[in-house]
């Protein structure tokens, strides 16, 4: 069954709390700030399909952007693959920014901060894949997460009209078909991984580029060491220190912020693991090559704006009761067909 979430039947004065929450619980949460003066408009449609969530986005121009505080609530593991319908779209994540024109794919990864600028009214369809479904090193995905994809040639040219019809018929779909598409969906995306990472690839064809991604894969397999450092990165490659800057002034974050940045998201990752055995802080930092835990804790706050500690005591909460939750009610404050009447199926298009 579709859940339609718009802002028609609501008043003026209430129209951007509504679609802030609206876009919280179709999507995942967010910051919305609106681009134009005046109420804004807007309506989704979404439905599960199988293991995977598609939904059709129209809305007034807006910035949304996710947060490390908003992760931090609500640790949602998906990729989201959006084809832009109608308008355009302005992605940034990990320091890349990507400009999206109609009937073109941008990709993002929830767990990672990022922003979505649509400069006018706009149409979207998204679907929600996650993580632990694709089979995906961090590596791979962080190759085409934060980039906008054309589809007039190679698996875009299938994918996007794929999930276009898709995300309008969900609602007519059997448990059993819908699970077949859903891994569909998921084997579409892992082929077009595949095709936007290969050796020639658009974007990957150029020798900086592949040194980038080496460089990336080196952090990536020594976050433990505590020597590692631009200075380390650069002998590593046999270049110099400068050189190593300037591969990365188009990639949006300096080495030294990128091995920062790592090394704390793969600290919360192990703060966040269950087991009756949970490693102290101090251990989890030496682990990824933090050498003082004061300086750790401060880092970490910046970056997730909870220590540490309140980080996992967070995390592990929120997954407890999530367990023992046999249901989920929707909350008061939450938007939804009964609260403002609207229709509880409709075609999702």
């Amino acid at each position: 069954m579709s859940l339609v979430l718009t802002t028609d039947s609501v008043p003026d004065e209430d129209k951007l709390a509504y679609w802030r929450a609206a876009v919280g619980r179709a999507l995942v949460p967010m910051a919305v700030t609106p681009r134009a003066e005046g109420p804004i408009a807007g309506r989704i449609v979404t439905a599960p399909l199988g293991y995977i969530r598609v939904s059709a986005v129209e809305a007034d121009a807006q910035r949304a952007s996710r947060t490390a505080a908003h992760i931090a609530r609500s640790p949602q593991d998906f990729v989201a693959v959006s084809v832009q319908m109608r308008g355009t779209a302005t992605l940034v994540q990990d320091g890349r920014r990507a400009c999206a024109g109609e009937k073109d794919i941008v990709v993002y990864d929830t767990t990672r901060p990022y922003s979505l600028t649509y400069p006018e009214r706009f149409a979207a369809r998204v679907v929600h894949l996650p993580r632990r479904a694709l089979g995906l090193s961090d590596e791979q995905l962080h190759r085409i997460t934060g980039t906008a994809i054309g589809t007039t040639e190679g698996v875009g040219s299938v994918l996007m009209p794929f999930l276009a019809s898709l995300v309008a018929s969900a609602h007519t779909c059997s448990p059993a078909v819908a699970g077949k598409l859903a891994a569909n969906v998921v084997d579409f995306f892992a082929t077009l991984v595949a095709e936007r990472t290969r050796p020639g690839a658009v974007g990957a064809d150029s020798a900086r580029s592949r040194l980038v991604l080496r460089v990336r894969d080196h952090i990536d397999r020594n976050l433990g060491d505590p020597a590692l450092s631009p200075a380390a990165v650069a002998t590593a490659h046999h270049i110099s220190v400068r050189y190593l800057h300037r591969l990365f002034e188009d990639e949006g974050v300096t080495v030294g912020r990128l091995i920062q940045r790592r090394r704390l998201e793969e600290s919360a990752r192990e703060l966040t693991r269950g087991g009756r055995t949970a490693p102290a802080v101090s251990a989890v930092a030496q682990r990824w090559g933090f050498v003082n835990p004061a300086h750790f804790s401060r880092v970490f706050r910046t970056f997730y704006g909870h220590s540490p500690l309140e980080w996992r005591n967070l995390r592990l909460t929120e997954g407890a009761d999530a367990s023992r939750r046999p249901a989920r009610r929707q909350p008061r404050d939450e938007p939804g067909p009964a609260r403002r009447g609207e229709p509880g199926a409709e075609r999702l298009g």
